[in-house]
């Protein structure tokens, strides 16, 4: 199942990116706005110069089992940069996609981000200083974020065959290699 294959060929991007954004604050309660800020401003510009060219790259197939409509996140990530007073920009840098299975692979990171997100979300919400931050990205698909990932991990599972894994690989090893590198 590639939905497995990624998991297991991207853990050291995805254990860099929890490094980046120093994530064991979360837990212990030591995160700060500006390390909020940061991660906010960080995954803003990974989903500024991918979004919408990973969901271009896509065929129809995917875009209807896939449910694209429902997973726009850039106009979510854009309202948490208002609430705390930072600044839209523009695309800087040249990230492109091949095709669908690329696409889909840098899907899976962004999709992550929001599995992962809406843990975030939470644990902060409970943390002093974060009770008037708005989490529109993170906490996007709030009560469905379970059911979203199942969906996109089973479309993936379902639709990319073995031949296709390391292409799919491809992609997300570009975006994760985006985003631990964008700042």
């Amino acid at each position: 199942m590639v939905s497995e294959y990624l998991k297991q060929n991207t853990a050291e991007y995805h254990d860099a990116a929890e490094k980046l954004f120093n994530s064991e604050k979360i837990f212990n309660k030591t995160f700060t706005l500006e390390d909020y800020k940061k991660i906010i401003n960080t995954n803003y510009l990974m989903l500024l110069h991918s979004e919408d060219k990973i969901f271009s790259n896509l065929s129809d197939k995917f875009s209807e089992k896939l449910q694209l409509d429902q997973r726009k996140k850039l106009p979510l990530i854009e309202k948490d940069l208002q609430s705390l007073s930072l600044e839209n920009q523009n695309a800087s840098h040249d990230l492109e996609f091949s095709n669908d299975y690329e696409a889909l692979g840098a899907m899976y990171v962004i999709e992550g981000s929001t599995l992962g997100g809406n843990v975030i979300a939470k644990q902060l919400s409970k943390t002093e200083g974060f009770d008037k931050v708005t989490f529109n990205f993170f906490g996007c698909y709030q009560e469905n974020t379970g059911a979203m990932w199942k969906n996109f991990k089973e479309v993936l599972d379902i639709e990319v065959t073995e031949e296709n894994y390391n292409e799919v690989l491809s992609g997300a090893k570009k975006l994760y290699t985006f985003l631990l590198n964008v700042n």
